[in-house]
């Protein structure tokens, strides 16, 4: 029997089912999430994200801790530079001061060394001006210091005076003004002179830069200039006479037949300074300390200025030990129509 033609059609052209699919009947696929798309929702709490932390306003410093601290800069500054400042003097002679150049030229100064100098200045130099200068550590008895300072406030009269090391950084690096800022820094870099300065340096340096009258600095000149000597054949008069002149130079003269002169109208304090020094403490100082040797030797000096005579003789021109007119004592003497 033939099959009839709906069964053939049937199996030829199958008919679409009438099920209707599940979830069950759906291939499932695994879908990976995009890069930085949504995931999944969890049901573990999620971390709420904590927000970067700020930076916490800086406190503004009072004005007093910045002043403490620029002050503390301020002042190791100066200490480092006027160390190094010192260190450079153990070998280094400067041909002009500040006060030298304060004064303006024409400056009448040579440089001698120390071992040419009379041991009679030397002496009088330390008995009238330091005497703790070999001695001492550091530049100032702390207790002279304090009655300054106490005196300076109270407008009172200095009741000591300035040591040497005071008086040579005041003549190198300061000025004449009285007033506490000079006295700050020359108490300062007196200091580190004197903890890096051996005493014989600190005197070598002090007589070649203190002034002896108008324009006039260094023993040098002023042994030629007054006494038409040079300075390691001056007597102990001589020097005595020169320590009066240190503390009143702007008014010291030449007399005309050769010596110190200070007009005692003009001033009678200075003309008292001059003559007291020569003639009365002066000579007593040196004689307090033992005589002029034992002055000296505090100092750690036991030689002569006659020991180098040889020296002398053999080189006469040498400018460091001053055997010849200074050319600058020479054109003042010309200046001031002085016969040699």
């Amino acid at each position: 029997m033939e099959p009839s033609v709906a069964t053939n059609l049937d199996e030829k052209y199958p008919r679409p089912s009438t099920h209707n699919p599940t979830t069950e009947d759906i291939p499932k696929v695994a879908i990976a999430p995009l890069p930085g798309g949504p995931t999944e929702p969890s049901d573990q709490p999620q971390p709420v994200p904590t927000p970067p932390p700020q930076p916490k306003p800086r406190k503004r410093k009072g004005w007093f801790r910045r002043l403490v601290r620029r002050t503390f800069l301020t002042l190791l500054s100066l200490v480092v530079v006027s160390e190094l400042a010192a260190v450079s003097f153990l070998w280094f002679t400067p041909p002009r001061t500040s006060y030298m150049l304060q004064d303006g030229e024409p400056i009448t100064y040579q440089f001698v060394s120390l071992k040419h100098i009379s041991r009679y200045a030397i002496a009088a130099t330390i008995a009238h001006e330091d005497q703790q200068l070999g001695t001492r550590v550091g530049a100032f008895p702390v207790d002279d210091f304090q009655k300054r300072v106490e005196a300076y406030i109270k407008g009172e009269t200095d009741p000591s005076g300035s040591t040497i090391p005071q008086q040579l950084v005041k003549n190198i690096f300061l000025w004449p003004d009285q007033n506490g800022l000079r006295k700050g820094l020359e108490a300062v870099l007196a200091t580190e002179f004197a903890l890096t300065l051996p005493p014989e340096r600190l005197v070598e340096l002090y007589l070649n830069y203190a002034q002896f009258g108008p324009n006039l600095y260094g023993v040098c000149a002023a042994s030629w200039y007054y006494f038409k000597t040079p300075p390691w054949s001056m007597t102990q008069f001589q020097a005595a006479a020169l320590m009066g002149v240190v503390p009143f130079p702007s008014i010291a003269k030449r007399a005309p037949e050769g010596g110190i002169y200070i007009d005692r109208a003009v001033n009678p304090k200075s003309w008292d300074a001059l003559n007291g020094a020569a003639n009365v403490w002066v000579p007593k100082q040196i004689e307090g300390m033992g005589g002029w040797k034992a002055a000296v030797e505090t100092i750690g000096i036991t030689d002569l200025a006659s020991d180098y005579q040889a020296e002398r003789d053999a080189n006469p021109d040498d400018p460091n030990s001053c055997s010849t007119w200074p050319i600058s004592v020479v054109q003042r003497y010309d200046r001031e129509h002085i016969s040699r």
